[in-house]
C-alpha cells in the first residue's frame, strides 16, 4: 500500500458514503484487482457497522498508514452523516482471522438487511460473517423464480438462498449443509422473517453420503449448488463438482432448473458449462448472472460465476440410483 494507492482508497470511502448504502453493501472491493495496490482490501458497509478485511499481512508501516487513513475517514462529514458508530479491522491473511475494533464497542453479532430480508451475522470471532455479499443477485433471481416451487438447497451455510426462497413464495425448501451449527443460523436467519419453518427443513450432513435423504424430498424444480472452492477433508472444486453435476438431472422435475455458482479466480466458466455438459448432458446452459456493480474485476471469468441450467424436457428420464 503506497500513499498513492491509500489516498485513492480514501476518495472512494468518502464517495461511497455519500450518502451511505441504504442496506448493508461493499462498498470497496480491492480483490477484483481494478486498483494496484489495493487488491488485498475489503470495505464492507452494515448499516452501522463498517468492516475493513486484509487478506495479505501489510508491512507495520503499511499497516500503521491503514489505520490512520481509516481514522481521518471516520471524522470526515460523509462519515458522521451516514450515522456509522464502529469499525471492525479484520486480518483474513491470520490463522484465526484476527479482528480488532478500531472504533466502536465490540459486538459478537449484528443484523442487517438485504433486499427487505433481514439477516444475523458473527463480528470478530469467524472468518467469515455469515452472508457472502457478492451472491446478492443470485439471491435476487431465486427469490424472483421461487413462487410455488420446491427448492432444494446443497451447500446451504446459513440459508440465504433459503431465505430468498421463501420470501419469494416456495413450497418447500430443503437445505443441506454439514456445518450444523450454519444450519442453526440459517434457522435463525428464517425466523428472522417470520418464515414458517413448516416449509423449510434443514439437513446436517455430507452431502456426498447423503443422497438417498436428499431424494426423498424430491423431484425438486430448483436446486442450487454453491460448494467452497475447497474445504479440507470434504470438497475439491475442480474433482467434486463433478460428482454432483451428474446427480442432478436424477433429482430434477420436468422443466427444473440448476443454479450454479463457482468462486474461484483460477477457473473460469467455461469450466463449469463442460463438465456440465459431460456429466449431466440433459441440462442446457442458459445464462450467467450479472454480479453486483458493486463488485467490479479486472477479470471477468475470475470474478464470481453464478451460471443458469435447465433441465431438456425432451431428453430421455434416467431412473435415480440414489447411493452414497
Amino acid at each position: 500500500m503506497t500513499p498513492q494507492s491509500l489516498a485513492i482508497l480514501h476518495q472512494h470511502l468518502l464517495d461511497a458514503l455519500s450518502p451511505a448504502p441504504t442496506e448493508t453493501r461493499r462498498l470497496f472491493h480491492g480483490r477484483g484487482r481494478v486498483w494496484p495496490g489495493l487488491e488485498h482490501i475489503t470495505v464492507d458497509w452494515l448499516q452501522g457497522v463498517v468492516l475493513v478485511a486484509l487478506f495479505r499481512e501489510p508491512e507495520p508501516h503499511e499497516l500503521d498508514a491503514l489505520r490512520q487513513q481509516l481514522h481521518e475517514w471516520t471524522t470526515s462529514a460523509p462519515w458522521r452523516d451516514s450515522q456509522a458508530h464502529s469499525l471492525l479491522l479484520q486480518h483474513r491473511y491470520k490463522p484465526q482471522s484476527d479482528s480488532e475494533w478500531l472504533l466502536g464497542e465490540p459486538v459478537e453479532h449484528w443484523l442487517i438487511s438485504e433486499g427487505g430480508l433481514r439477516f444475523k451475522l458473527d463480528l470478530g470471532r469467524k472468518q467469515n460473517t455469515g452472508l457472502f455479499l457478492d451472491m446478492r443477485l443470485g439471491r435476487d433471481w431465486v427469490r424472483q423464480q421461487a413462487a410455488g416451487k420446491r427448492v432444494l438447497n446443497l451447500f446451504a451455510y446459513t440459508c440465504g438462498f433459503s431465505v430468498a426462497a421463501i420470501a419469494g413464495g416456495a413450497q418447500q425448501v430443503v437445505n443441506l449443509d454439514m456445518a450444523k451449527a450454519a444450519l442453526s443460523r440459517g434457522r435463525e436467519n428464517h425466523k428472522l422473517n417470520d418464515h414458517d419453518l413448516g416449509r423449510v427443513s434443514f439437513l446436517g450432513h455430507d452431502l456426498f453420503n447423503s443422497w438417498g435423504k436428499v431424494s426423498r424430498s424430491g423431484p425438486y424444480d430448483l436446486i442450487i449448488v454453491d460448494p467452497p472452492s475447497f474445504q479440507k477433508g470434504s470438497f475439491v472444486l475442480d474433482k467434486d463438482y463433478q460428482r454432483v453435476l451428474r446427480r442432478l438431472p436424477q433429482l430434477l422435475s420436468p422443466g427444473g432448473r440448476v443454479l450454479a455458482c463457482m468462486n474461484d479466480p483460477a477457473i473460469g466458466p467455461q469450466f463449469l458449462i463442460e463438465q456440465t455438459a459431460r456429466e449431466a448432458p440433459q441440462l442446457q446452459f442458459v445464462e450467467r448472472l450479472d454480479n453486483p456493480p458493486e463488485f467490479p474485476d479486472a477479470s471477468v471469468d475470475g470474478s464470481l460465476k453464478v451460471l443458469v441450467f435447465a433441465l431438456d424436457e425432451n431428453a430421455p428420464s434416467t431412473e435415480p440410483e440414489f447411493q452414497a
